[in-house]
């Protein structure tokens, strides 16, 4: 029978008390046992620990004596909360795990998955060695062969059909020097068809967010969230999908009293906690953002000095708003006037005040602009750039923060250097290798349907192909592809083949690829769906903490893993299997010319000093590999809330923990990281900052420069644009540079030096005076409430594709066909073809999905954990007691779900809540294996299928694509439920 999933606070046990109150120091476990006076059968007692649990493990001998064992840090390869986790090991076993109570992060405290995190090194489910599948039959082959037979067919694919006929799916599972060292293989491929996760859940975030004030992440921190007095939770659930997160959340709303806001259209656990829970239609982020706005502006709640000095053209924001009366977000959101009334004067007055959102915000057709629409909410009340406010992004996986900045994205290169000549030019520097040659390693691409050719130069500053639309690249008409053919090959490094949308049209994309390599710990759905037959190759990759290298979470933070164990079985890590393709295909020497490898292994931290080589654009320069470890062997020093080491600690002095970036200049510099983005009240070399001054100067007679706000103690007092060498030789700065530091710039600037940024300046000095001298290096402009190069410059509401609203479209329709991202997207005609068949009257339910706490991403990973598969057996819908009433659907039967497209359904367990409301159900988006009701579970090698398999809830969802990003649209789409 499905397990009941119930919301509410659990009690506080006599334990947790006890627990509560020895945290005031640091304390191993057996630290606590001692001080608890707390024997063994005492704990057993507690009913929390299994005797069971703890037990001698044979090949490593006891565990029981400490000092055979050895302790390793690494980082939770789940959410990007980045929590520690501290294992003990005797004899190479992994035989134990410590809380981590020195870690500001977690502080001792693990979710379900974190608990369960040693399984993932032991499980026996995992892949043990390289497979191939020949006619239909999974077979053994070495990795000798598999290698040699993987980059022989890549390059005849090559040789046939151009460098772009391949695509590389990285992973938010990387560490960061695996993100950085994918996405320069992809370069010397000659490809900007690469992407991983980020795709999928926070795109438009980084597109929003960046095109606002300037960088695409989260502005402050979890910790941070402790000195927030209002607290907007919107499209997020942190209460499952970031547990741990919620200790800072909730001691906020406990110690300040602060309100929680959760705004959201399913009842769930973290809105179980708010002090004010909007539900809201799916879809209708826009309205209730300016409707939240119409009544600040209405009642002059915002904060106008603020505006005038720091924001541009809010005024066009304000004649949206006006649109957007109480009566008509109501007739639109189902919200009455009143409540987003009340929710608007605790945000605009009980400051500082937060907004939090998550992939309820992002994974929509109108991403991007619900993005935009927080960021400017944020603005309009002056809730940005000081503690206890910002926008505070929570990411899904462990690195896609960082896999996104080292830059696994089809649109730029590592952090976020466009796909520019300048930009390939730095990194050519960087990487030491001819710019020449990397463009000749491009595609020429032919004139097609009306399209002029294009050169090598230009296809290398093209966009690639999304990750969301990689199998309409194999199997649209090669005339719709924009490029010299379309797909032929994936290659997929740790990621699921559950997560896009419209799975039986991905299933018959699969089929149809001439190659498909599936590199990761695990089968992964790639490898269970029936539509391979040959051409299949399955590669054992170990996971991260079985490796050397750092990872970044969702607030900036880098922190470095240390190997715990060697890979299991005959798995080996991304940097080997990445290096022994290089060799075969002929560049490894170039490719690791600064990098040192050591028995066929890239050592990770010659990784990352090559990204701090090139990392000047985001302050990835100053993170080096010892200023990291020192700071997980000094986790302790750092405080709760400001994340801040004390300045005379001979070690990590003054430094925010895992020195977040923007880190400025080299590692000697020491800067100290920052905290909190676009703080104007400290000096930068303290992490102050201003909006980025990105867009220019002056747009239609208005400058795009902050007017008398400035960082503390700055020698320049207004705005300013962002530095280069010409800049510098007109304030006088140039004679502060050393003589290598003005040699390396004019070695890089040639004819025209005053061109040579603080991005692109090698040696650091342009970074280094500026710092001098009180100014941050990218300028000091205004934030954009008028972002004018995107498509809506000022967001404006959208009706899904498949709207449950068909007489709303009319006024507030999906955008215009057009090409974006090398394929037409025709989100248009879907969305009128829907309202003339009257689709929302067959599929009469909206559809969202989500996360559940025991699973993570495709689930592939956890639900291969024994410990997480037995708290959550059976993929489900839950359905609105109403709803299944009218259906004769019991709680806990099968039914079937509908969806609107490709006569597609899945077959799951019905949970019957009034979590969801009426004409609302929700899946979570964890599970794979079955397919239309069909049990794939024979398709996977043999022992490597999953404990849990389940119905992917992509099965049904549907087409609509974010036009700035290509996101997807999971949050919304329309279903029938009924009986099985």
């Amino acid at each position: 029978m499905l397990t009941k999933r119930r919301s509410g606070v659990a009690g506080r046990g006599s334990h947790q008390a006890l627990a509560a109150g020895l945290t005031a120091h640091t304390l191993d476990r057996r630290g606590f046992l001692r001080k608890s006076g707390l024997a063994a059968g005492g704990l057993a007692a507690l009913g929390t620990v299994r005797l069971g649990a703890v037990r001698p493990a044979q090949a490593a001998g006891s565990s029981a004596d400490p000092a055979q064992a050895v302790i390793r840090k690494n980082i939770c390869t789940h959410c990007s909360v980045g929590c520690t986790v501290t294992a003990e090991v005797v004899n190479g076993v992994w035989v134990g795990q410590e809380p981590s109570w020195a870690s500001p992060i977690n502080r001792g405290a693990h979710c379900a998955k974190g608990a369960a995190i040693r399984e993932l090194v032991h499980s026996d489910r995992r892949l043990r060695y390289p497979m191939k599948i020949v006619n239909g039959e999974w077979q053994r082959v070495s990795w000798d062969q598999a290698i040699t037979e993987i980059t022989d067919k890549l390059q005849a694919i090559r040789a046939k059909n151009g460098a772009d006929s391949v695509y590389w799916l990285g992973s938010a599972k990387f560490t960061n020097e695996a993100s950085y060292l994918f996405r320069k293989f992809a370069a010397y491929w000659g490809t900007n068809n690469v992407d991983h996760q980020a795709r999928i859940c926070h795109s438009t975030t980084v597109a929003g967010v960046a095109n606002t004030w300037g960088y695409g992440a989260q502005t402050n921190s979890y910790n941070d969230i402790r000195n927030a007095k209002t607290m907007i939770i919107l499209g997020g659930n942190p209460a499952e999908a970031h547990p741990i997160s919620m200790q800072h959340v909730l001691s906020g709303k406990e110690i300040n009293r602060a309100n929680m806001i959760v705004i959201d259209p399913r009842f769930t656990r973290t809105a179980a906690h708010a002090t004010e829970y909007v539900r809201i239609r799916s879809g209708t982020d826009i309205p209730v953002v300016w409707g939240i706005l119409w009544h600040i502006f209405q009642n002059g709640w915002e904060d106008k000095a603020f505006i005038e000095s720091r924001v541009y053209a809010m005024d066009d924001v304000r004649k949206e708003v006006a649109k957007w009366t109480p009566d008509e977000v109501e007739r639109v959101s189902g919200v009455p006037g009143e409540q987003l009334k009340r929710v608007a004067e605790l945000f605009a007055k009980e400051k500082p005040a937060t907004l939090i959102w998550c992939m309820g915000a992002t994974q929509h057709t109108v991403g991007t602009a619900n993005v935009r629409a927080l960021c400017i909410l944020c603005l309009a009340t002056g809730n940005v750039g000081k503690p206890g406010t910002g926008a505070n992004i929570f990411r899904g996986h462990t690195n896609v923060q960082g896999a996104t900045d080292l830059g696994l994205d089809v649109t730029t290169l590592p952090l976020y250097y466009g796909l520019v000549e300048g930009g390939w030019k730095h990194w050519a520097r960087v990487w030491e290798v001819e710019y020449d040659w990397l463009q000749s390693r491009f595609d020429e691409v032919p004139a097609s349907a009306g399209r002029k050719a294009r050169s090598r130069k230009e296809n290398m500053e093209t966009p690639g192909l999304t990750s969301t639309r990689w199998f309409d690249a194999v199997s649209l008409p090669p005339e719709q592809v924009d490029q010299r053919t379309p797909l032929k090959a994936m290659m997929v490094f740790g990621h699921g083949g559950n997560t896009v949308t419209r799975m039986p049209e991905a299933v018959k994309g699969m089929a149809e690829l001439e190659l498909l390599v599936v590199a990761d710990p695990h089968p992964t759905t790639f490898a269970a769906m029936d539509a391979r037959r040959d051409n299949t190759y399955l590669l054992p990759i170990c996971t991260s903490l079985e490796m050397d290298g750092s990872r970044t979470a969702s607030n900036r933070t880098l922190q470095w893993g240390e190997q715990v164990v060697k890979p299991a079985f005959e798995s080996k890590n991304d940097y080997e299997v990445i290096y022994r393709m290089a060799v075969k295909l002929g560049f490894a020497e170039s490719l690791f010319k600064n990098i040192k490898v050591v028995d066929g292994i890239p050592v990770a931290e010659d990784l990352l000093r090559e990204i701090n080589r090139g990392g000047w654009s985001t302050g990835y320069s100053g993170q080096s590999p010892e200023r990291l470890k020192a700071h997980m062997k000094n986790q302790h020093k750092f405080d709760l809330v400001t994340l801040r080491a004390p300045k005379d600690d001979p070690e990590v002095g003054g430094d925010y923990y895992g020195l977040p970036w923007p880190c400025w200049g080299k590692p000697e510099l020491k800067h100290p990281g920052t905290h909190i983005l676009y703080n104007t009240s400290l000096h930068v070399k303290e992490g102050g900052s201003t909006f980025r001054a990105r867009f220019g100067t002056e747009r239609n007679g208005q400058t795009l420069l902050a007017e008398d706000s400035f960082t503390k103690d700055s020698d320049l007092t207004d705005g300013y644009p962002e530095f280069t060498f010409g800049v510098f030789r007109k304030l006088g700065w140039d004679k502060d540079l050393t003589e290598t530091e003005l040699a390396t710039i004019k070695r890089i600037g040639g004819n025209n030096p005053d061109a040579v940024s603080w991005a692109t300046d090698l040696s650091g000095g342009i970074q280094r005076v500026c710092l001098d001298h009180g100014v941050i290096p990218f300028g000091n402009g205004k934030a954009r409430a008028n972002a004018w190069n995107l498509p809506d410059p000022v967001p404006v509401h959208r009706e899904p594709v498949y709207s449950p609203r068909p007489d709303l479209v009319a006024k507030y329709p999906t955008r215009p066909d057009e090409r974006q991202f090398r394929m037409p997207n025709v989100g248009f005609s879907v969305q009128k073809a829907a309202v003339d068949r009257g689709i929302a009257k067959q599929f009469p339910i909206i559809l969202s999905s989500g996360r559940l706490v025991e699973y993570e991403g495709g689930g592939e990973e956890t639900r291969s954990n024994p410990w997480l598969a037995e708290l959550q057996q059976d993929m489900f819908v839950e359905v609105n007691t109403a709803d299944a009433a009218e259906r004769g659907i019991k709680d806990g039967q099968f039914v079937w779900v509908h969806g609107p497209e490709n006569s597609s359904k899945a077959k799951v367990k019905a949970l019957v809540t009034d979590r969801v409301a009426k004409g609302v159900a929700w899946m979570p988006f964890h599970f794979s294996g079955w397919f239309q009701g069909k049990d794939m579970r024979d398709f996977y090698p043999k022992g490597a299928d999953p404990v849990v398999l389940g119905e992917s809830v992509n099965t049904v969802t549907t087409y609509g694509f974010d036009p700035v990003t290509g996101m997807q649209e999971t949050k919304v789409t329309l279903c029938q439920i009924s009986a099985a």
